[in-house]
């Protein structure tokens, strides 16, 4: 079989293990989300290398406002660093950034840097890169159905054309394919309210390893395992 026919299109990824990659060395856990940031910039490259047309990352979840409040600045400022650092590199490989989530809820700062990098890189073609943030796959569904009801409530929608297209229409993803492969690094067996409607038929790979360990071999491994398996669908 030709596997550029399998090669996925869309790769998500859950980028977990920061924190313990941080503990078992005994550093503060910003160093293990230093160091995550170089396994983003490697899979990226990776991504991108192997013809992937999009790479969607779990960065931030609704539910990490958990953590202490100086992790969750410190994670801000680093996404900063990281987007004011890799703006020419994104432009020079022709990616694309993308954000989904409630961005409104980002600090300004956040918000204005984001908003930079897409429109400086939204004419780029090559791949995109699409980053998770604030995001929660509950929420997300919850304003589809409050978006469609609304147009049912002003007789601009009838019930009965509310179909599988229409609500992936409604939702943060609605420009971008479902992903074929959902990756999730340190072990987890859970998606974490993760994209629960897109990876309805995604191929699952679960890797031990910590997400700052996790590197362009491994994304390979993960694409030859997915290269392997026989999709679907349901059928």
């Amino acid at each position: 079989m030709d596997k550029e026919k399998i090669l996925p299109v869309h790769i998500a990824i859950i980028m977990d293990g920061n924190g313990r990659w941080a503990k078992q060395r005994s550093l503060p856990k910003i160093a293990g989300h230093r160091e995550g940031a170089k396994s983003v910039d490697d899979i990226t490259e990776a991504a991108r290398e192997m013809g992937i047309k999009v790479l969607t990352l779990y960065s931030f979840s609704t539910e990490n406002w958990k953590r202490p409040k100086d992790e969750v600045t410190a994670l801000f400022k680093l996404l900063e660093e990281y987007l004011d650092k890799k703006e020419e590199k994104l432009n020079r490989n022709d990616i694309r950034l993308s954000a989904v989530g409630k961005l409104d809820d980002l600090p300004l700062s956040t918000q204005d840097k984001l908003k930079r990098v897409m429109q400086s890189t939204g004419r780029n073609k090559g791949m995109v890169l699409n980053l998770a943030l604030n995001y929660g796959s509950r929420a997300e569904m919850l304003e589809a159905v409050k978006k469609i009801s609304i147009r049912v409530q002003e007789g601009s929608l009838k019930i009965e054309d509310i179909d599988d297209k229409l609500f992936s229409e409604n939702l943060y993803t609605r420009d971008l394919p479902d992903p074929d492969l959902l990756i999730r690094t340190s072990g987890e067996y859970r998606v974490s309210n993760f994209l629960l409607w897109q990876i309805s038929y995604a191929e699952l790979y679960i890797t031990e390893k910590l997400w700052p360990d996790f590197k362009k071999d491994d994304l390979k491994k993960a694409v030859s395992e997915f290269q392997k398996r026989e999709r679907r669908f349901g059928g």
